[in-house]
């Protein structure tokens, strides 16, 4: 058994003790660079879902998203596998790295611009309309 199988094994047996109760991290450990950090780390999203759950979405990823193959492979229908993979994504949750600005920064930024003279009154109501 290698290093990596025996941590497996043991993350493994910390979510089957767990129960789905959630887990916090107090010690962070990077051995090679002889780093240590102390506090109160919660857990990545997937690494919150069930073992069974962290499974399939493996799985869902090796087969790039085939639901196809994922049927061969766990031996369930289309919408039995569709509704699964539902019920994960309803588990987690999206992250927008790159959202979209609010209606107010929009206007300021559009008001903003009409004072200075970069735009036009017709472009700023124009940009305006579509903010709504």
């Amino acid at each position: 058994m290698t290093i990596h199988d025996k941590t497996i094994a043991e993350w493994q047996e910390l979510l089957r003790i767990a129960q789905g109760s959630s887990l916090v991290v107090e010690r962070v450990r990077i051995p090679e660079k002889g780093i240590a950090v102390e506090g109160a780390f919660t857990l990545p999203q997937l690494a919150r879902l069930s073992l069974e759950d962290q499974v399939f979405i493996v799985a869902f990823l090796r087969s790039h998203g085939s639901i196809k193959e994922m049927e061969q492979v766990f031996g369930q229908s289309y919408p039995t596998i569709k509704a699964r993979l539902t019920r994960i994504a309803g588990q987690l949750e999206f992250v927008d790295n790159n959202p979209a600005p609010a209606r107010t920064e929009v206007r300021s930024d559009v008001l903003d611009r009409l004072n200075r003279g970069e735009i036009s009154p017709d472009e700023a109501i124009q940009a305006l309309e579509g903010v709504q």
